[in-house]
């Protein structure tokens, strides 16, 4: 099966939060909360997707100056396309877009920690975050 790459800025919460589930990145995201969704999409700078036939099977958002730095903010790949090379991919044409003169920064999803060394990127140990003020809305209960 061909995966096709292409920018798709208007990509929708709906198809989005779709792949969030089936990648397993919902569990690190707002997907409950469809204002927050849209938000995310709406002031990204970049957002590229993987395709297989019309199927959305991968996904990169990103915020970016284009100068000097790149927050690679989600990645994501449908966990039946994954070992395939999408993600190294995607995080290859978000660099590019973005331009190669910038650093590309991300934080890795806890399964994901050991993947990034092995494409090439370097681990860092100085990140530092400041916590919600607000919480988001819980997920409904599961029936």
């Amino acid at each position: 099966m061909t995966i096709t790459y292409h920018p798709e800025p208007h990509l929708t919460p709906e198809e989005f939060i779709d792949l969030l589930v089936r990648s397993t990145l919902a569990e690190r995201r707002p997907v409950h909360a469809p204002d927050a969704i849209r938000s995310m999409l709406r002031h990204a700078d970049l957002i590229l997707t993987a395709r297989a036939e019309d199927r959305l099977v991968g996904v990169s958002r990103a915020l970016s100056d284009f100068a000097f730095c790149t927050y690679l903010s989600d990645l994501a790949v449908d966990v039946a396309f994954q070992r395939q090379g999408i993600g190294r991919e995607l995080i290859r044409l978000t660099h590019e877009a973005a331009g190669l003169d910038t650093m590309l920064i991300l934080l890795a999803a806890p399964a994901a920690r050991e993947y990034y060394p092995h494409i090439g990127m370097t681990r860092h140990d100085s990140c530092w975050t400041l916590p919600r003020r607000s919480p988001l809305p819980p997920a409904p209960p599961s029936s």
